[in-house]
């Protein structure tokens, strides 16, 4: 699931990146590569240092949180369920995603997180978890620079969701499937996931009724004794 040379290369030329910051992600690209035994807990590293140069990052997600949300133990049940996953690895990737985080607190930078409510409820690991990860939720709703909808399950899908994406400005579209990220820059593609992020965004909830809804799934892991079992 490492990203392709042309995959990055196409990404970085739709964005617009200066020649200098081009090349790191080309290097960065290099070094996942040449390290195999840890490439699959590096799943999206240098996309993310691309999408580091977007001011608007747009992301629709109905079965995993955004990478941008999560908390660290559920970035680990992430990177862990890769089939060559290695404790060592996948601690380093989930260090490094924690701390690409910090771009949610950047001033004149914008991101809009849509999810359907089943995320919230797809749940690894343990209740406790998954209350840390909510709680994480409504903390990161508060920022300014952060607008977080949820879909209710009450609510009718304008569009049946088939997979997750992410828009980065009005350039790009990032598509991330099992086997790897596909990057469409056509700008006829980009402004159709725009029409069909907006139609999601326009289905969600946000301010105090997302909170309120948060509060209720976290009221519903309260309730939970524990891991499920069959």
């Amino acid at each position: 699931m490492v990203p392709s040379a042309d995959v990055l290369g196409r990404l970085s030329n739709a964005l617009g990146l200066d020649a200098s910051t081009a090349q790191e992600v080309r290097d960065l690209l290099v070094a996942v590569e040449a390290a195999p035994h840890v490439a699959e807990t590096h799943i999206g590293a240098a996309l993310d240092t691309v999408v580091r140069s977007a001011r608007l990052v747009r992301s629709f997600q109905c079965v995993v949180l955004p990478a941008m949300l999560q908390s660290a133990e559920y970035a680990r049940y992430v990177f862990g369920s890769a089939p060559d996953a290695t404790p060592e690895g996948v601690g380093h990737a989930v260090a490094d995603r924690v701390e690409r985080q910090s771009l949610l607190y950047e001033p004149g930078r914008e991101s809009v997180f849509v999810l359907t409510e089943g995320v919230l409820r797809t749940w690894p690991g343990s209740p406790a978890l998954m209350l840390a990860q909510l709680d994480r939720l409504l903390a990161v709703e508060s920022l300014s620079t952060v607008r977080l909808g949820v879909i209710p399950w009450r609510q009718v899908v304008p569009v049946m969701p088939r997979h997750g994406f992410t828009l980065c400005d009005t350039e790009a579209v990032v598509v991330e499937t099992f086997r790897g990220e596909h990057v469409l820059d056509d700008p006829t593609a980009v402004a159709a996931y725009e029409d069909t992020f907006r139609r999601f965004e326009e289905a969600a909830i946000f301010g105090s009724d997302v909170r309120e809804l948060l509060l209720q799934v976290m009221k519903d892991f309260r309730g939970l004794d524990g891991p499920a079992t069959q």
